[in-house]
C-alpha cells in the first residue's frame, strides 16, 4: 500500500516536472538544464537522509550495491535526463510522453530476467497498448505538420527525427534504472522507505560528480551560466520537482516490487497532460489524435499494474478466458 501511494505521488510530481521542463527548454539549452537541476537535488536529499535517519544504512550496503546505485544515477540523471530534455525541446512533452512510457516495457523485461518477475496476458495487452500510443499520436495532422489540405496549422513545429531519437534513448535509460535501484535496495528492504532516500542520495552524488567533470571546462561553465532569469527559474523549479519525484520513486522501490512501482509511475501521463493544458497550451499539441495516443498509453500502463487475480475476482469471466488470463511466463 505504502509503495503504491509513494509511486502515485511520484507520478504527479513527474507530470508537473515534464511541464516545467518544456518551459525551461523553450529559451534555455539542455546543458543549462542539467547544470541547474542536478545540483539542486543534492541538499534536498542530504536533509531528507538526515531527517529519516538513513545514513545509518550506509554501513549495510555492500560495495556492489553502491556501484548499482551510482550506475542508476549516471544512467537516469545524466543520460536519461539529457535525452529527456533534448526530446522535449524537439517535439514537446505530449509527443515524447508515450515514447517515454515504453521504458516500462524495458523495465518489465529486465525485471523478468534479473528479478524473477513474471509476464501475464494482461501485461502483454498493456505492452501492446503502450506501443500503439505513440503510433496514434503520429496520426495527428499537427504532428505531421499538415492539415487535410496540406497547409501547416500548428504554431509549434516538432522536430520528429531528433525528438523520437532522443525519446527512445531516454526510454532505454529510464527503463534500466529501476532495475539497478531495486537490485541495490533488495538487501536492505526491511529498512523501509528511508533506504530509498539514501539510495537517491548516492545516485545523485554519482550524477553530480559526472556533471562537475563536464563543467570543469571554462567554456562549458560559461555556457551553463548564460541564461536569463526566467529560464533559470523554470530550470530551478524543474530541479526541485524532479528531486522530490525521484526521492518518492526511490522510497517506493525500497518497499515495493518494480512491477508495482514502475507501472504506477507511468500514470504521470495523466498529470503531464492535465498540467500541460493549463501551463503550456501554446507550446504543445493538444488535438484528438495526440490525446487518444496519451490515453491509450495510460490504459496500457494501468493494465500492467492490475493483478490477474483481482480482475478475475471482480469480473465474472468465462472459465476459459479466466484460465487464459492466469497464464504466466516464465
Amino acid at each position: 500500500m505504502l509503495g503504491g501511494i509513494l509511486a502515485l505521488a511520484a507520478a504527479a510530481t513527474f507530470g508537473l516536472n515534464s511541464v516545467a521542463i518544456r518551459r525551461g527548454v523553450l529559451s534555455g539549452t539542455v546543458a543549462q538544464g542539467l547544470a541547474v537541476s542536478i545540483p539542486i537535488g543534492m541538499p534536498i536529499l542530504l536533509v531528507a537522509a538526515l531527517v529519516s535517519g538513513g545514513f545509518g544504512l550506509l554501513s549495510a550496503l555492500p560495495a556492489s550495491n553502491f556501484l548499482f546505485l551510482a550506475g542508476a544515477g549516471v544512467t537516469h540523471f545524466i543520460i536519461g535526463r539529457y535525452s529527456n530534455y533534448r526530446s522535449t525541446k524537439a517535439m514537446g512533452a505530449n509527443l515524447v510522453g508515450p515514447v517515454h512510457s515504453s521504458s516500462l516495457i524495458i523495465t518489465l523485461a529486465l525485471a523478468i530476467f534479473y528479478l524473477d518477475e513474471i509476464l501475464t496476458p494482461l501485461r502483454v495487452f498493456g505492452i501492446i497498448l503502450i506501443l500503439v500510443g505513440p503510433l496514434l499520436s503520429m496520426c495527428s495532422p499537427a504532428v505531421r505538420g499538415k492539415t487535410a489540405t496540406g497547409t501547416s496549422t500548428a504554431t509549434f513545429k516538432p522536430k520528429l527525427l531528433e525528438g523520437y531519437g532522443f525519446a527512445i534513448l531516454c526510454a532505454l535509460a529510464f527503463g534500466a534504472s529501476p532495475i539497478l535501484i531495486r537490485s541495490a535496495l533488495l538487501g536492505i528492504e526491511n529498512a523501509g522507505a528511508s533506504a530509498g532516500v539514501v539510495g537517491g542520495l548516492i545516485a545523485y552524488t554519482a550524477a553530480f560528480s559526472v556533471l562537475i567533470l563536464y563543467l570543469l571546462r571554462p567554456k562549458h561553465l560559461r555556457h551553463a551560466l548564460e541564461m536569463d532569469r526566467d529560464t533559470a527559474r523554470w530550470f530551478s523549479f524543474t530541479g526541485l520537482l524532479v528531486c522530490i519525484s525521484q526521492m518518492l520513486r526511490f522510497m517506493a522501490l525500497a518497499v515495493a516490487p518494480v512491477t508495482v512501482v514502475s507501472p504506477i509511475v507511468q500514470s504521470t501521463g495523466i498529470f503531464r497532460t492535465l498540467f500541460g493544458w493549463f501551463i503550456n497550451r501554446e507550446h504543445e499539441i493538444f488535438d484528438g489524435w495526440v490525446l487518444v495516443g496519451v490515453a491509450t498509453t495510460i490504459i496500457g500502463a494501468v493494465a500492467l499494474t492490475m493483478s490477474v487475480g483481482s480482475v478475475v475476482d471482480f469480473v465474472d469471466l468465462p472459465e476459459g478466458l479466466a484460465a487464459f488470463l492466469r497464464l504466466s511466463w516464465p
